[in-house]
């Protein structure tokens, strides 16, 4: 039996019209200009260090919540599943049990997979790198499957092979300088990755 963990945002879903979405309106409503498709292209790292690069470091936590209340209304309804993202996670289901590890905030996460179907066995938000680490760990898992640098980082702190999958921002050389075992063109390769259990 293998529990095999998943990245959220650009590796199960393509978050970018969504995120792009509240993105805008947290613009219009703070008066600070933000670059969304900046913002959008480089998913992975938390929103708190994200809007920092946008709106003065007193605002942040504001803007944060502010960000979370919308996006359930805004973002998620905009949000799709990646091809093969359904079966990959009913594959891993079937190997013993998948979990979701993400830098999102845990109940839009939750919200997320819940609106979209997706037959996720778990779901673990606000965690990134070392935190992702931690959550691998505390859940057993054998394997996780994500599309930054940085997931490829958890999984090498959490002693599991790290898949990269080239649905993000992320090259295939940038994933495999990072420690990923294996690299992917998209979830519907994902049965190559499970060899590595």
């Amino acid at each position: 039996m293998s529990r095999i963990g998943f990245d959220l945002d650009m590796t199960l879903i393509d978050s970018r019209p969504g995120i792009g979405a509240v993105m805008h309106r947290i613009a219009e409503e703070s008066g600070h200009a933000i670059d969304v498709d900046l913002a959008t292209s480089r998913l992975g790292p938390p929103l708190s260090w994200e809007l920092a690069h946008w709106v003065p470091a007193d605002e942040v936590d504001h803007w944060v919540a502010r960000y979370r209340a919308l996006y359930p209304g805004i973002a998620i309804p905009a949000t799709l599943a990646l091809p093969g993202a359904a079966d990959a996670l009913a594959a891993a289901n079937a190997l013993g049990g998948s979990l979701v590890v993400t830098a999102k905030h845990a109940p839009n996460a939750r919200k997320q997979v819940d609106h979209l179907g997706l037959p996720a066995g778990s779901v673990h938000g606000d965690a990134w790198r070392e935190q992702k680490a931690e959550v691998l760990l505390a859940q057993g898992a054998d394997l996780y499957v994500g599309d930054h640098v940085h997931d490829m980082d958890a999984a090498r702190l959490a002693g599991v092979p790290g898949v990269g999958v080239l649905t993000g921002t992320s090259s295939a050389d940038e994933l495999r300088a990072a420690g990923a075992a294996l690299v992917i063109d998209s979830l519907l390769d994902v049965e190559r990755a499970f060899e590595l259990l």
